[in-house]
């Protein structure tokens, strides 16, 4: 497993995705998945499975303090009270008694307290040493600038979705400015990446799969870790074997091409349910 330096953390590079995961289905893909050598586990309290991720993080023949662990603050949960309520209830269902990296899950709504209120309760507990790190998700540049602004304690990733039909080049050159990692969710695009005759070719000369040369792109960019979600034991180790090959600067470039992008809009157009 490949690990990223960012400002004083350690992250490995391949995490696991917890989304839409529930129940005993969950608790076992996340034992599973520590077992066969993860150490990134990813929830949110808006996921519904925090107790199910813990007990898998316990079940796991793997010491906690190996495992980095994330959660999301919901929206419901922004007040300063409520921050450092919620986080202490999420640390209760995850078995733990501190948190790796605690996230705000999407920016503050306008009905939402102000983003210096979240922000300096979530620096309350960096500073009462029951968070380590703290970060964002789904945050613009000019939201992460603002961010980074207000908050004492550094900014340590902004998680985004991120895959090659969704450019985030503006704001990844931000983020390897300013130290920050950028954490691609729906990695795959849905399931997009698998029909994807360029990266069908391009795994052909490796012997890997187009998720695996999707999941490649991603973590040989500079300051990019990727949370895939699976489930089955055949797609959490396929995951992992992205780190014995090696795509060639023409290939980052071939995945990453305009007309790529272009061709992606309107895959992710017809996702949509109007």
């Amino acid at each position: 497993m490949d690990v990223i330096q960012v400002q004083d953390a350690s992250v490995p590079a391949l995490g696991l995705g917890t989304w839409q995961l529930t129940g005993p289905r969950c608790r076992e893909t996340v034992q599973t998945a520590l077992e066969m050598g993860y150490r990134h586990v990813d929830t949110a309290q808006a996921y519904g499975n925090e107790r199910q991720v813990g007990m898998g993080i316990q079940a796991a023949d793997v010491d906690r303090e190996d495992v980095f662990l994330v959660t999301k603050l919901d929206g419901g949960n922004r007040s300063a009270r409520r921050v450092r309520q919620s986080a202490r209830e999420s640390m209760n269902r995850l078995g733990t008694d501190s948190l790796d990296l605690l996230l705000i899950h999407w920016p503050n709504l306008p009905w939402m307290p102000a983003l210096s209120e979240t922000l300096g309760a979530m620096n309350d507990l960096v500073d009462d040493g029951l968070v380590d790190h703290i970060g964002v998700s789904n945050f613009s540049p000019s939201l992460l600038d603002e961010a980074r602004e207000l908050s004492d304690a550094p900014i340590l990733t902004d998680q985004v979705q991120y895959h090659p039909y969704w450019d985030q080049r503006k704001l990844l050159d931000y983020c390897r400015i300013h130290d920050v990692l950028l954490t691609a969710y729906s990695p795959l695009a849905r399931g997009g990446v698998l029909d994807d005759p360029a990266l069908v070719q391009i795994g052909n000369r490796y012997g890997k799969s187009p998720a695996q040369v999707a999941l490649r792109w991603l973590v040989q960019q500079p300051g990019v870790a990727a949370i895939p979600k699976a489930s089955s034991r055949e797609h959490l180790d396929a995951n992992l074997a992205i780190f014995d090959f090696e795509l060639t600067d023409e290939e980052m470039a071939e995945i990453r091409s305009p007309s790529k992008a272009k061709t992606g809009y309107h895959y992710l157009r017809s996702q949509l349910p109007f």
